[in-house]
């Protein structure tokens, strides 16, 4: 019995000895993904609202529907705008025709000539800003009809039906079906890592289940570095401190979301360095 107790030992001993040779980890890392935040581009009240928190989405589902009565007129002006801009604009360009063929003929003055050739350049500068209104309008009346730029999950939902919004105002987030890892490694354990290493990944929502990745980059600069107040390493009492280095992990494939996988979870990455 104690040969067999001190060989299962042994095996686990060495198991624990190649692992901590050939791979490094951290319980520093979390789950990431893109965040969108949805913002209207025009003011207006809210007519309907298509989702609700935590919903799916997919990509260019309605999200929310602003009451487009106002950009609707202000469309049909633009369009009466332009129709008499055009019009204006073909009967200066006919005057200035019949202008150009009697002072040929030396029937009107240069001065006259001039006005008519005044007239018609001004016609077409109105009517080209006549077009740029009428495609302003029609921008106007496509954003009263917000559509999900990603596929993801809503979340952090701030808009009812009848509420007047901003342009800009913060009406929800979409957090998008692609997910990575930020681990957080010491710059000690930097040394073999390079991008393109496998990584086996433990998520605590998965208990038990093991995914597995790979390094596609590491941050060019500490965490402490690019935090809000960096520090200030120019004084007399200087103490040595092990920094660490954001390193960027993809899945090989994208856990399946029939369990919720969000920003921030915690995550154990094992990255092979050997």
């Amino acid at each position: 019995p104690m040969t067999v107790t001190a060989g299962i030992m042994a095996f686990f001993l060495i198991g624990f000895l190649y692992h901590s040779f050939c791979y490094v980890s951290t319980d520093d890392a979390f789950v990431e993904g893109h965040v969108i935040p949805i913002s209207p581009k025009v003011s207006s009240h809210v007519a309907k609202v298509f989702v609700d928190d935590n919903q799916k989405v997919m990509l260019g589902d309605r999200l929310v529907e602003l009451d487009p009565k106002d950009f609707d007129v202000r469309h049909q002006a633009a369009q009466a705008d332009l129709e008499a801009a055009k019009a204006e604009a073909e009967q200066a360009k006919r005057d200035l025709e019949r202008y150009t063929q009697l002072s040929k003929d030396n029937e009107i003055s240069k001065q006259q000539l001039d006005r008519a050739e005044l007239r018609s350049r001004t016609a077409d500068a109105q009517a080209s800003a006549a077009v740029a209104r009428l495609a302003q309008a029609t921008l106007d009346v496509s954003y009263t009809k917000i559509l999900a730029p990603v596929s993801g999950h809503v979340t952090r939902k701030a808009v009812e039906e009848g509420a007047f919004v901003q342009i800009g105002q913060p009406l929800m987030a979409i957090v998008s079906d692609e997910k990575w890892v930020v681990a957080n490694f010491k710059e000690t354990q930097l040394a073999h890592m390079r991008p393109g290493q496998k990584v086996k990944i433990k998520i605590d929502t998965y208990p038990g289940k093991t995914f597995k990745g790979h390094v596609e980059s590491i941050q060019r600069g500490t965490g402490a570095r690019f935090s809000m107040f960096p520090a200030e390493n120019a004084t007399g009492n200087y103490v040595k401190v092990v920094q660490r280095v954001p390193v960027k992990i993809v899945f090989d494939k994208q856990p399946d979301e029939k369990k919720p996988l969000g920003v921030g979870m915690s995550v154990v990455p094992d990255v092979k360095v050997r």
